[in-house]
């Protein structure tokens, strides 16, 4: 048998019906990120010795999610007290110091409540220590009664609770630490609701009390410990999430201009001395470096901004984009899977996928990469100091050497070597005066018509 000081089971079996989606309850994502994956990271940033999550039948994207950690099948949806027994045997044959027990559907829950929760379960040297919150609206919360002394005497669910009872602020949340040493004989002594058939968590607080041991309630903020059972309480706690990364963001340095108006990941890296203007949205997967400005209505996902770029306004960088130091990036500019070295810019109306920019290249406006033939894609190479013309299209695979030129309005089919000139459009033709008799047919015409 191996002692774990801390264990954790995460309850990710729900089917989640009041969201209405094909999509697992846990999966759902806030700030780009399943809730799930919330959950899982508050819980590692304490260290624990296992981590547990309890899915339901036919969730290979539960499973998929909680890598690397074990998953153990809860087959039928017997209560939450059935769903902690179902991770008996993926805990092994342990003794926990502390044994925490977490919803999957709460992804607000801070790393440092659950610490605070564990550290009281320690320092009480309780049985079980209950969290609580105090909602704005109690409504259908089971209340938490707490003795004069600080003990836990019972929870209360509303349907049964006296009118007394109802005016109680501190509810249950359902998460909980439970001392390894009684965790299973405790989970054994659940019997099934007559009711409902199903083996209820919050019975272990009845239980321990009655055998003598010490059980305990501490307190966190509600808005930590709200769950989400539909789509609008995903809207909110969306809402929540997205303040706590703005707040983070300029407390790191970031300067944020509308900071409502600003969507962040969660995974979002910043730098130092960051300017973000209205309405840019920021998708997983971005770093940004220092003294990089952001512009109005921006979009960007999957992408790296080295220090002193500049981006917008109205730019849209997708995934694979790699941007050097002191890149500009302009209005209505597209990047897909695209690296623009030191200086390169690229500053309107302009399609570069699947595309290389060497240093200090100009792009010129209404440029774009001809990179899909219907079947595959296929690459652009540009080079340094490469002055592109505007509404230049690159049939890729094409190689644009060092230096090299093309003049507006080409499409380029071959490969440019260095210093090189290409052109790659009908010559024009000028028919002087065409122009006056075209306007005078135009008006006979119109004036027989009359």
């Amino acid at each position: 048998m191996s002692f774990f000081r801390l264990a954790a089971v995460v309850l990710a079996a729900g089917k989640g019906t009041r969201m209405r989606s094909d999509l697992p309850k846990v999966l759902h994502r806030i700030a780009g990120k399943p809730m799930l994956a919330h959950v899982l990271d508050g819980i590692a940033e304490l260290g624990p010795d296992r981590t547990v999550v309890v899915a339901g039948p036919n969730m290979p994207g539960v499973a998929a999610a909680a890598q690397p950690h074990p998953v153990a099948l809860q087959a039928e949806q017997l209560g939450t007290g059935h769903a902690v027994a179902a991770a008996r045997e993926a805990l092994g044959a342990i003794t926990a110091d502390t044994v925490l027990v977490v919803y999957g559907d709460t992804p607000l829950l801070t790393a440092q409540t659950l610490r605070s929760l564990v550290a009281a379960r320690r320092a009480y040297d309780a049985a079980v220590v209950v969290l609580g919150m105090t909602p704005a609206d109690p409504g259908a919360y089971g209340r938490l009664i707490v003795d004069p002394d600080g003990t836990l005497s019972a929870i209360v669910e509303a349907a049964d609770a006296t009118p007394e009872q109802l005016q109680i602020g501190l509810c249950n949340s359902g998460v909980m630490a439970i001392a390894g040493t009684y965790l299973w004989s405790l989970i054994d002594q659940i019997v099934p609701n007559p009711l409902k058939g199903e083996y209820y968590l919050t019975d272990i607080v009845a239980l321990a009390r009655a055998q003598g041991l010490n059980v305990r309630a501490v307190e966190a903020d509600a808005d930590e410990l709200a769950g989400v059972n539909s789509r609008v309480d995903l809207a909110a706690a969306e809402a929540i999430f997205q303040q706590r990364l703005r707040v983070k963001a300029m407390e790191e340095g970031v300067t944020l201009s509308d900071p409502a108006s600003i969507y962040l990941s969660a995974d979002t890296r910043f730098g130092r001395d960051v300017v973000i203007g209205q309405n840019v949205v920021i998708g997983p997967g971005v770093s940004i470096a220092d003294r990089v400005e952001i512009k109005p209505f921006s979009h960007i996902e999957g992408a790296t901004i080295a220090s002193d770029a500049i981006i917008g306004p109205f730019a849209r960088l997708r995934p694979g984009s790699v941007l050097a130091e002191g890149v500009h990036i302009g209005n209505f500019v597209e990047l897909k899977n695209t690296t623009m070295a030191a200086g390169a810019k690229a500053n309107h109306l302009t399609y570069l996928g699947d595309a290389t920019v060497g240093p200090r290249s100009n792009i010129g406006a209404g440029t774009i990469t001809c990179n899909y033939d219907g079947f595959a894609k296929h690459r652009t190479t540009i080079g340094a100091d490469v002055f592109v013309g505007s509404d230049t299209a690159f049939v890729a695979p094409v190689t644009i050497g060092d230096g090299a030129i093309t003049a507006a309005g080409s499409v380029i089919t071959e490969d440019l070597p260095a210093n090189s000139l290409g052109l790659g459009r009908s010559r024009q033709v000028t028919k002087p005066e065409q122009a006056t008799r075209f306007r005078e047919n135009r008006r006979a015409t119109a004036g027989k018509k009359a």
